[in-house]
């Protein structure tokens, strides 16, 4: 495949930015990183339904992106994301966005022609045998039925990301932007024999992936801690890894293709485990964060004390009330027990430190509470309807809220991960 103007390093970790408020603070981590001898490219990520919840538009998510690289003088590359997009949303990014994740698990299982099932299997025939892969002890069977399901399974959902890839490429031209297909957004993981293929099925559309995001075991909950079998991560991650290495040589893919980790913000236990594997490999990275900078924002405003408490109160309450309404949306990310959120009174009485105790990511902290945390990480719609008051908080608490978010993400991800 041809070489790209637009190339994304071999480390690369999205950023949310929800309120557009903290680019130059979360670029300052990357700035410490590369301080220490680690190049890691930023990517602001930001997807469609975020900016549904918010009233946003991908164009503030460039301008803010531009300025923090401007006034930090950063002069390698950086992305802005056009997060989790379909056919039918990319157009909403499309003149702001230099790196498009195409999320196509709704259309895993979905059926497509017979005659392209049948192309499909004849494509592979080569392959009917044991499948060795460099890399994995296990060997694959592979027969005529095995690839009609992996056929039936996957190729309507390689189609619809060549189909959503040919519309940017039709407005962007081929060179001016990263490629990630995302197919973490489902019930169960790929197999490795199952993403060669449809790494094979991606190379057939001509898209020159960069990144491709599986499905993983375990939970990976919106800002707390992997929940699952630590083992069984470690195998699945370093067989999609062997898998890639294998594909790009077999199916001519872009020698930068890596994995992508989602909803990877606060992964604390399998950090070790990533950063061990990529380095014994030589492989890189992409992960994905993004409420993780919200939470350190109300972090940031407790601190402060006074009208940045009482803001961060009224979001929680608010977030109690209405928690159905806001959980519904990512019921499938989140494990929260009412019975362990605190009550009105109860966080009335608290001071400052009293919240961040409760709401930071420590988990030595004996007040630590993950169910407050998940709650509030999806309760920013409740703050963006509070924005005459929430916004210039951010601004008049700018510097306490800023220490917090870069040191999340330098402290907490960028160097248990990558120093």
């Amino acid at each position: 495949m041809e070489n790209k103007s637009k190339t994304l390093g071999k480390y690369s970790f999205g950023v949310g930015d929800r309120f557009s408020h903290q680019a130059q603070a979360q670029l300052s981590a990357f700035q410490k990183a590369k301080e220490q001898g680690v190049q890691i490219t930023p990517v602001w990520n930001k997807s469609y339904r975020e900016h549904q919840i918010i009233s946003s538009n991908p164009r503030e998510t460039r301008r803010q992106a531009d300025l923090a690289i401007e006034k930090l003088r950063w002069d390698t590359p950086y992305f802005v994301d056009a997060d989790h997009v379909t056919f039918d949303s990319v157009d909403f990014f499309l003149d702001s966005s230099d790196f498009f994740t195409l999320d196509v698990a709704d259309y895993i299982g979905k059926s497509t022609l017979d005659e392209n099932i049948h192309s499909f299997v004849e494509k592979h025939k080569r392959y009917v045998s044991e499948l060795e892969i460099p890399g994995i002890t296990e060997k694959f069977i592979v027969d005529i039925k095995r690839l009609e399901q992996i056929g039936q399974s996957y190729l309507k959902a390689v189609e619809e990301a060549g189909r959503t890839y040919r519309k940017i490429q039709a407005s962007k031209g081929s060179d001016q932007f990263v490629v990630e297909v995302s197919m973490d957004e489902t019930d169960k993981p790929q197999t490795p024999l199952e993403i060669f293929f449809i790494l094979s099925g991606l190379a057939g559309e001509n898209i020159p992936v960069d990144t491709l995001a599986p499905k993983f075991s375990g939970r990976f909950n919106k800002g707390v801690d992997y929940v699952g079998d630590l083992d069984l991560f470690r195998k699945e991650f370093e067989q999609d890894l062997a898998v890639i290495q294998y594909a790009i040589k077999e199916f001519s893919l872009p020698e930068g293709l890596k994995l992508s980790v989602h909803s990877g913000s606060d992964k604390f236990s399998l950090y070790p485990i990533i950063k061990e594997v990529i380095q014994s490999n030589n492989a890189g990275l992409h992960i994905k964060t993004a409420g993780t900078t919200w939470l350190e924002e109300l972090i940031g405003l407790a601190l402060a004390g006074g009208e940045g408490m009482e803001i961060v109160q009224k979001i929680y309450h608010e977030s109690v009330q209405r928690f159905d309404e806001l959980c519904g949306p990512y019921a499938s990310v989140i494990d929260i027990n009412k019975q362990n959120l605190p009550s009105e009174e109860v966080v009335n009485s608290w001071d400052g430190e009293s919240f961040v105790r409760a709401l930071r990511h420590d988990q030595s902290c004996q007040d630590y509470n993950p169910d407050l945390r998940q709650l509030l990480h999806v309760g920013y719609k409740v703050a963006a309807e509070m924005k005459d008051q929430y916004y210039p908080a951010l601004d008049k608490y700018t510097d306490t809220i800023a220490e917090q978010v870069s040191e999340n993400i330098y402290d907490r991800h960028m160097k248990p991960l990558f120093l």
